[in-house]
């Protein structure tokens, strides 16, 4: 319980923390952040990971002049890219034997989410994915376990880190100095975490109810 309301803590203050280690470390923290976003969308096993509100966040601090806009934006981009170019790696590799020998590997309810996403939208979930948590972990690798071709996921996956990246990071860089951004920086972080998860448990809501509805009578 201690554990889970220090995570939420976290999140709802990310400027606060990063401030911090930035005051610790410096220019350490660039590398910091590298490692967070390219796990976030790099290993399958790590949705839990910040994504949306961790870049609003980071561009909220350098308008504070700790981190540089522009080192800032290359270095997400390339983790981001980068992170789901492993991931489809690992999935065209190695992801049907895996989901085989671990069968928990990747909880079904996300397994389930994406692939609603993957009917509805083909390999353009894997430029949408970017905006939805857990689905933008677990959507490389269905890609790759699903055998989409290198080429098209490529240019799926650098549109995608493309507008993720350069929509949320300027976005915190600029209004986070408007008033009422300043004051209830918290209160932006959630809104941006529970409306970025809502279209994909939309998705999975009306995916599950249509199933429903086409599966013949028992009675």
């Amino acid at each position: 319980m201690e554990s889970a309301l220090g995570l939420i803590d976290v999140l709802l203050h990310l400027n606060v923390y990063l401030g911090a280690l930035i005051a610790e470390y410096g220019f350490l923290v660039y590398g910091f952040l590298f490692v967070v976003i390219f796990l976030e969308t790099g290993i399958v096993v790590a949705p839990f990971l910040p994504g949306d509100s961790l870049l609003f966040a980071a561009g909220a601090v350098a308008a504070q002049g700790s981190l540089g806009l522009l080192p800032l934006l290359i270095l997400c981009l390339g983790a981001a890219v980068l992170g789901d170019a492993v991931n489809y790696w690992v999935g065209r590799i190695a992801g049907e034997r895996l989901l085989v020998r671990f069968p928990t590997l990747v909880k079904p309810r996300y397994i389930a989410k994406t692939h609603a996403f993957f009917e509805r939208y083909g390999g353009k979930t894997v430029v949408l994915s970017r905006f939805v948590p857990i689905v933008r972990t677990v959507a490389p690798f269905l890609a790759g376990t699903g055998e989409m071709s290198y080429a098209s996921f490529t240019r799926y996956n650098v549109l995608g880190a493309c507008l993720w990246v350069f929509l949320l990071v300027p976005a915190g860089y600029y209004f986070s100095s408007v008033p009422f951004v300043e004051k209830n920086f918290s209160f932006v972080l959630l809104v941006i975490v529970l409306l970025s998860v809502m279209p994909a448990t939309f998705e999975l809501y009306r995916n599950r109810k249509g199933e429903s509805a086409t599966r013949p009578d028992s009675t």
